[in-house]
């Protein structure tokens, strides 16, 4: 027995889902046309528009490790400038007070600042843009692949695989030149 609504229309949750651009599948697929890309009227219905869809992912999947990479390298950047103000401020204090005992720079005082970094607006405001930037990305791809839809799928996997080779290299160096 099937369900009804209280307006007498039928609800059975067989089968594929009826939309006013087309039908969403359930299931991994290659079929063209039907599936929505993220706005209702984002519908590829042909050849063509599939496969400018698909460059599309690709591009835009490009541009999340591009991003990581760029994250990366300016965290290299920021933590060499926070040793700088850290150093400074450290050669600001000796001088202004040379009778009072200051820490000075030594090993230890650097490893403690490398592990707890001086907020510093300038860094941490454009670091937290990008990661919000990164989070969006990935949850559009999470929506992307929720359409189970095997050519955007293999278009954003192959974006980030190829994302990953031109720009890997400077996001892993980010986390090995500290």
């Amino acid at each position: 027995m099937q369900a009804r609504d209280s307006d007498g229309m039928i609800m059975s949750m067989d089968g594929s889902m009826d939309l006013a651009s087309g039908n969403m599948l359930t299931y991994l697929h290659f079929t063209v046309g039907g599936d929505i890309l993220w706005f209702q009227g984002w519908v590829p219905q042909g050849p063509g528009a599939m496969f400018g869809a698909c460059v599309g992912l690709f591009l835009l999947a490009l541009v999340d490790r591009w991003i990581a990479a760029c994250r990366a390298m300016m965290e290299v950047h920021w933590a060499k400038r926070a040793q700088i103000a850290y150093a400074n401020k450290l050669n600001a204090n000796e001088n202004a007070d040379k009778k009072r005992a200051v820490p000075s720079l030594t090993p230890g005082n650097v490893f403690l600042m490398r592990r707890a970094p001086p907020f510093i607006p300038a860094h941490d405001i454009v670091r937290g843009i990008l990661h919000a930037g990164q989070a969006a990305l990935t949850f559009a791809f999470m929506l992307v692949v929720m359409t189970f839809q095997l050519g955007f799928i293999i278009a954003i996997v192959v974006g980030l695989g190829v994302g990953e080779t031109l720009f890997g290299r400077y996001a892993h160096a980010g986390t090995t030149l500290h």
